[in-house]
């Protein structure tokens, strides 16, 4: 006779329910490529069709910017949420960002066009296969050869190349940074402070050339997230900022020109307690069997002791399969959570997790020891939910 259904044991997430980013027709790493393709530049592919090629296309990216953040602050955000729908010369839709959908790895999907398992930067934190660490992405610690670790042209290289005037308009702190030349770099870099100088400068860059390629950045909105949440002043206050940035931008738009409202991923607040917050430093039973954490609290690389990865995908699937999509690492491949399964580079195999864990739930798998700053933080993101994988493509045209 069948046992009561509330005695049953709960099934696993399956790896197949995961909702995996749109590799090859709407994802981050599909922009560039079709406006360089729209611009003439050899070798790029228009794999998102709906765009209409511009002479002139400028990229603007604010970092922590998510699609559903957008349409849940129409009063905050009253210039995006009106390009949400066709309105003021532009369409809007949303796009994935690609997993995990974390910074580092979302600024080379955008500026190399190449999905996470080709350009090689999977996480914010990841192992070295050369030397057993963990390697900060975001950060670059501890260094390593930029060239080596992503030696992949970007778009604006190969657009600079092409004769196009390609230029970066951000914060003077990311011209020699490593993720910068690896991720962003080709034609010329061009520093400002203040997000109004950029605005102003990026328009300027754009009437520069008859065919133009643009980048600027904002990366504000995202600290505020992580240190006071979605629900705080501070937030809110910095989304109204970022919408007078972007009109302010889209109204000084030379003849023939594109510009795109972008990010790299949305965001999550997760409340302060046990439920939530799953402390891998206090849990036995997750970290037997493992030797490196990587990633961060939503999406987790787990490096297993030689021998023990089978059993540590068994217990992680055990104890968080209910909340979090769980797999192998080529059962996260063969998904596609990387990029399409054929373009997975060799030298980026070990650098993904023997064990991925991706959250489902508004849940954080914290390391309060070892990483007690982003332990603390209220707005997180990185798996493959709504609210962290779709941000915006905006298009303003004059």
């Amino acid at each position: 006779m069948a046992q009561p259904a509330a005695w049953d044991t709960p099934e696993p997430l399956a790896v197949s329910s995961a909702p995996v980013p749109e590799y090859g027709s709407g994802s981050l790493a599909d922009l560039l490529p079709t406006l360089a393709a729209g611009m003439g530049v050899p070798g790029m592919t228009a794999s998102i069709p709906e765009l209409t090629p511009a002479d002139r296309n400028c990229v603007f990216l604010i970092d922590g910017l998510g699609w559903e953040q957008i349409k849940a602050h129409p009063e905050e955000a009253p210039y995006l949420h009106g390009l949400l729908r066709t309105s003021r010369g532009g369409t809007g839709r949303p796009l994935t960002a690609g997993y995990p959908a974390t910074t580092a790895t979302s600024l080379a999907s955008v500026g190399t066009g190449l999905p996470p398992g080709a350009h090689g930067l999977p996480g914010y934190t990841v192992r070295n296969p050369d030397t057993g660490e963990l390697m900060n992405q975001l950060r670059w610690q501890p260094w390593t050869p930029p060239g080596a670790w992503q030696p992949y042209p970007t778009v604006f290289q190969l657009a600079d190349a092409a004769g196009v005037h390609a230029a970066q308009v951000s914060s003077p702190a990311f011209e020699t940074t490593p993720l910068t030349k690896v991720a962003l770099s080709g034609g010329t870099f061009l520093g400002r402070l203040t997000g109004e100088e950029r605005m102003d400068l990026a328009a300027e860059q754009l009437a520069a050339g008859d065919r133009s390629l643009v980048y600027t950045y904002y990366a504000e909105l995202d600290g505020a997230g992580h240190r006071y949440g979605l629900d705080s002043d501070t937030w809110r206050g910095q989304l109204m900022y970022v919408d007078r940035l972007v009109q302010r931008l889209a109204e000084q738009l030379p003849p023939r020109s594109a510009l795109y409202v972008t990010a790299d991923h949305g965001m999550v607040d997760v409340p302060f307690d046990e439920l939530h917050r799953i402390d891998f430093d206090e849990d036995w039973e997750l970290r037997a069997g493992v030797a490196l954490l990587g990633g961060e609290g939503r999406a987790r690389h787990v490096y297993a002791v030689p021998g023990a990865e089978t059993d540590v995908l068994t217990c992680w699937r055990e104890v968080l399969g209910e909340q979090f999509w769980v797999a192998s690492r080529d059962e996260a491949i063969a998904a596609g959570w990387f990029g399409p399964p054929g373009q997975i580079d060799e030298r980026v195999y070990d650098r993904l997790g023997d064990v991925i864990a991706a959250a489902r739930d508004d849940v954080l798998l914290i390391a309060s020891e070892r990483e007690p700053k982003e332990s603390s933080m209220v707005g997180n993101h990185g798996s493959m939910t709504p609210a962290e994988q779709l941000v915006p493509l905006l298009e303003v045209r004059s």
